[in-house]
């Protein structure tokens, strides 16, 4: 076949494919190989047949021979493009990348307008694939084009949120290039707005802020797009509240952080994140009991703030609610469910603190589940600190010899640490090794002065340790002083100052202030309580004793507070008011049914409202519960006589002079 006839052959071909006669045109390819097998478009030709063929194997090895032979000639791989587009076409995405990359190659010297549609296509793929990196890298290259085209402005602004749309999920792969082409791209979509101010670009910024805030270590930048966008919107809360938080969670409580959190709060008296700021602000100047109602306040309106639930705790703690600031660490273990970057340090921070609580509410169960969430802090062997608090909660459980090992480990190794010395005293002063538990607190205070417990523990060594020191105004009373002083919150120093008052110095007035003070920091102190009343009414002071038993009463759920209801019962009883009488000492029983003292009080209320059938079945409890009343056991007798049982009467006499001979009133009776 001569040079004219291949000519001729190609040409047939080629109209036998615009005429859709694809074996007529594979036919005469075939015909133009046998002269010429290296014939560039012979090959392109098959291709394209047999793709309309559905031969797609045959077409692909047609279209490779073609590129092998001439590899940077476009219509080979157009034709390769168009056979992996289509739809029947599985498992060649990653080829369809690699063809659409050499035709950008191709195109980028002549046709710019098919250059970008490959482009567009390209990312199009990588986009499905959640190549991230891939669809940025090449979404630029596609915007760097459109400027070298000298592209307006506006073209420019739309191409860069399409690349942020694009790349919106991509923050879940935590990719470090991606994300830098993203907040790229933002920078530049921030900038090219035509409208500003406006509302578009108000919820573009909304979006590169948002962006912005779930990159820990994106600080400056963050700050800065916050005081940016406040420029711009100086009425909008939003970036304001951002901020706030972001100081907030990055424990970064400095003066510009406070002054945030006050321009916040200017701005919008109900903002959660400015409640939550002033909260923090409160328990930095320690004010705890402001800190825990604006936390808390805070926190109902952004719940999702782990910092904030870890300051709470931190604030009932100083207030000694052990219970509610346990709860308030497990909401922020809750929301610190992503344990990477600052996340890691507020989670070992909050299980610490949940840890040392639950010591402070010293029950076994408590103990066992401190050791659990010790358990959760990673590295926690190396920290010298927190292996004291374990050394505690086995201590609290009872674990003497488990206890003991860490303390002197500790001595050992950290002999500067307050902890290791405070560790080794509560053991002995657990164990009644009174004097070895004083060296020990005083090696603690040495190191850490300002802690009350120490002081406390210190008091109390002195208090049990002999009756000289619990009477030397220097030892148990100077500790007790000293750890109400640093803690004023600490109930059970105000309770031992009032043992000191009211047992060594005589001075009832200033104990029942004391008892008072422990009461009134934990309502559930029975014995501060009582001391108070009793005091109270030793004094002459009805009103202080019934304003203390009224709040308690008040406030009592059914079957709790028994010894106020008794208290003030016994008080009704005695000033003449029967009937109140009756219904305190009811509800006293409600919460210990077993009393039997309180039964015959109970019984003589009944009796002197003039309800002896009651006052009988009373007097009868009491004397069931113990045999030895001998008053109940001649009350019921007394009241037989009264309602005419006299054989009963009798024998319950008889009864009562067979264990008594001499009592006079049964031999009356």
């Amino acid at each position: 076949m001569s040079n004219k006839e291949v000519k001729a052959a190609l040409k047939s071909a080629r109209d036998a494919i615009r005429n859709k006669e694809y074996k007529e045109a594979l036919k005469h390819c075939k015909a133009v190989l046998k002269q010429e097998k290296n014939n560039y478009n012979a090959w392109v030709f098959i291709g394209l047949a047999a793709a309309e063929l559905e031969q797609p194997d045959q077409a692909k090895g047609a279209y490779k021979k073609a590129i092998e032979l001439e590899p940077n000639q476009l219509l080979a791989w157009q034709g390769l493009a168009n056979l992996y587009e289509k739809p029947n076409q599985t498992d060649v995405k990653g080829d369809l990348a690699d063809v659409y990359q050499k035709l950008l190659e191709l195109y980028k010297s002549g046709d710019k307008q098919k250059w970008c549609d490959v482009c567009n296509k390209l990312v199009e793929l990588y986009h499905q694939e959640k190549k991230y990196l891939e669809v940025a890298e090449t979404w630029q290259k596609l915007i760097q084009m459109r400027q070298e085209e000298g592209a307006e402005k506006a073209e420019l602004h739309q191409l860069w949120k399409k690349m942020i749309q694009l790349l919106k999920d991509s923050t879940k792969n935590q990719d470090n290039k991606t994300e830098q082409l993203l907040l790229t791209a933002f920078e530049h979509a921030v900038n090219s707005a035509d409208t500003v101010p406006g509302e578009d670009h108000q919820n573009l910024y909304k979006d590169f802020i948002q962006c912005l805030s779930k990159f820990p270590h994106e600080t400056a930048r963050l700050e800065k797009a916050c005081n940016d966008m406040m420029a711009l919107y100086p009425t909008m809360s939003y970036p304001l509240e951002v901020l706030c938080l972001h100081f907030v969670n990055s424990g970064n409580l400095s003066e510009e952080a406070l002054h945030c959190f006050s321009r916040l709060l200017e701005m919008d008296t109900s903002s959660g994140p400015g409640i939550i700021g002033f909260g923090i602000k409160c328990l930095q100047e320690k004010k705890y009991k402001e800190a825990v109602k604006s936390l808390t306040e805070g926190l109902q309106k952004t719940n999702q703030c782990p910092a904030a639930w870890r300051y709470l705790a931190e604030a009932q703690v100083k207030i000694h609610k052990h219970r509610n600031a346990v709860l308030s660490c497990n909401q922020a273990l809750e929301a610190l469910q992503i344990p990477e970057g600052p996340n890691l340090w507020w989670k070992k921070l909050v299980l610490q603190l949940k840890a040392e609580t639950l010591i402070k509410i010293a029950d076994a169960d408590a103990a066992e589940e401190a050791i659990k969430a010790l358990e959760q802090i990673v590295d926690a062997s190396s920290d010298p600190v927190i292996s004291a608090i374990r050394g505690q909660a086995y201590l609290k459980k009872g674990l003497i010899d488990e206890a003991s090992k860490i303390s002197q480990e500790l001595l050992l190794s950290h002999p500067d640490l307050a902890e290791s010395h405070a560790l080794d005293g509560y053991i002995h002063y657990s164990q009644k090794n009174y004097e070895q538990a004083e060296r020990s607190f005083l090696n603690a205070i040495e190191r850490k002065a300002e802690t009350a417990e120490y002081h406390q523990y210190l008091g109390l060594t002195y208090w049990f340790m002999s009756d000289e020191t619990k009477r030397d105004k220097g030892k148990a009373l100077t500790q007790f002083l000293k750890a109400a002083k640093l803690d004023s919150y600490l109930g059970s120093a105000f309770f031992y100052l009032g043992n000191y008052y009211r047992d060594i110095a005589g001075d009832k007035s200033r104990a029942r202030g004391c008892y008072k003070k422990a009461f009134e920091l934990d309502e559930t102190d029975e014995e501060s309580g009582t001391a108070a009343v009793d005091l109270s009414v030793e004094l002459g002071d009805m009103d202080t004793a019934l304003s203390i038993l009224n709040e308690v009463t008040e406030k009592a759920s059914p079957g709790t507070a028994k010894w106020a209801w008794l208290h003030r019962g016994l008080y009704y009883l005695r000033s003449g008011q029967p009937s109140q009488a009756v219904a305190d000492l009811q509800a006293a029983l409600r919460a210990d049914p077993k009393d039997s003292n309180c039964w015959e009080s109970l019984g003589e209320a009944y009796l002197n409202r003039g309800s002896y059938s009651t006052a009988l079945k009373s007097f009868r409890r009491a004397s069931e519960l113990n045999p030895g009343l001998m008053y109940s056991i001649y009350r019921a007798a007394a009241l037989e006589q009264i309602l005419g049982k006299y054989e009963n009467a009798i024998a319950t006499y008889q009864q009562i002079l067979k264990k008594t001979e001499n009592y006079v009133p049964a031999l009356k009776g």
